[in-house]
Order: structure tokens, then sequence, then C-alpha cells
């Protein structure tokens, strides 16, 4: 056994850990987008995918749960629904390829080294494409505020809002993803100069029994 291999097996899993983690947070967090007024600079406004906040400079916070997921923005209803999706398929691919560690007393049997292999390209697979969705919804909402923010139809004493902590949040998220599940589905190739090297062995073995074999019947 490969000491690589495992080193693989478990940095994969490191990131995916830490992306679904991030992924959760910017769920969660209501800091989508800022917005602060000249008129009044001691509050700011936070919007989130699931309430909007107003925060005071003396550390008071307010947050209000939005009343109708159908009275919602398209935006605002496409980014949650799309989170909720990333957070299943990278929770998915955190469990699933689990059973398929190197370590891990499972999987022992006949055939058991394809079904770890299978098992940790699966995971792989759900968090590369947890990766993906999770950056559709934080990166569309970035490009309707760049949109919104430089518009030249909204006269510039209106206040505009700004991108907030959790679309950083986001975008690690979906970096780690994608780079969790490419090291983690990789690792499988680790198997191949040792299913090679095997082969030869039990051949060779083979070859030797019949030779001596041969040899008694002759004797």
């Amino acid at each position: 056994m490969e000491p690589g291999l495992c080193v693989a097996e478990l940095l994969g899993l490191f990131l995916c850990v830490g992306a679904w983690v991030c992924t959760l947070t910017t769920t969660i967090l209501p800091q989508w987008l800022t917005l602060s007024t000249e008129l009044l600079q001691t509050e700011s406004y936070q919007l989130g995918l699931w309430e909007t906040c107003v925060v005071q400079d003396l550390g008071g916070i307010e947050c209000r749960p939005y009343d109708s997921m159908l009275g919602l923005p398209g935006d605002i209803r496409l980014a949650r629904i799309l989170m909720c999706v990333a957070v299943a398929t990278g929770l998915l691919g955190l469990l699933v390829p689990i059973p398929g560690l190197t370590y891990m007393n499972c999987c022992n049997g006949r055939g058991g080294k394809r079904t770890k292999r299978l098992l940790r390209v699966l995971g792989g697979a759900f968090s590369f494409l947890a990766g993906i969705i999770c950056l559709v919804p934080v990166s569309y909402m970035a490009h309707l505020t760049v949109l919104k923010f430089w518009d030249d139809t909204v006269p510039d004493i209106v206040p505009r809002w700004e991108f907030g902590e959790a679309l950083f949040c986001g975008w690690t998220a979906g970096f780690l993803h994608i780079v969790g599940g490419i090291v983690l589905a990789s690792s499988h190739f680790c198997y191949e100069e040792e299913s090679d090297s095997i082969a030869p062995t039990s051949l060779e073995m083979q070859a030797l029994n019949n030779t001596s074999q041969a040899r008694m019947a002759y004797v």
C-alpha cells in the first residue's frame, strides 16, 4: 500500500469537509449584500437569502425573516434553491467516499478495491458538482450587484448594494469543493500501479507451482 495514496484521500476528504462548512455558512449568513447610506451613517443594512438585517454602530442588530418565498425576488429565490442543492450535494460528496477510504474496514472482500475506487470517484464527482452549483448563485448575485451599482439611470444620491462577506465565503466554498473533488477522485489512480504489480506476481507463483508439480510427477 503506497503512503501517498492515503495522503491524497485524506487531503481530498479534508478539503470536502472545509468546502461543505463554507457552503453551509454561506447559505445561512445574511451578509450576501450590504448597504450603507450617508443619511444614516450609524446604520447599515444586510441582505441574505433568509432574512434582512439592520446593523447599528453601537453593536445592535435586528433581523427580520422574509414573509413568503413566493414574494421574493427571482434572484433571491433562485439563489436559495441552488444553495440548498449545493449543501445536499456537498454532503453526499463528503459521506459517500468515507467507506472507500483505504483504512476503513469495509468492502474488503472480492472486488473490494474496485468498490472503494468507485466510492471515492463518486464522492469526488458529487463534490465537484456541488462546487459548480455553489458558484452559480454566488456569481450571479455578484453580477447583478455590479450591474445595478454602475447603472447610469440611477441617481448618484441613491444608495446601492455592495458585496457582502457571504459572497466571498461562497467563492471559497466553490473553489474548495472543486479542488477537493478532483483530489479525491484522482486518488484511485494510485491503485493501478499496485494492481499491475500484483498481477505478474500471481502469474509467477502459478508458474512456479506448475513447475514444481511437473518435477514431482517426473520423479
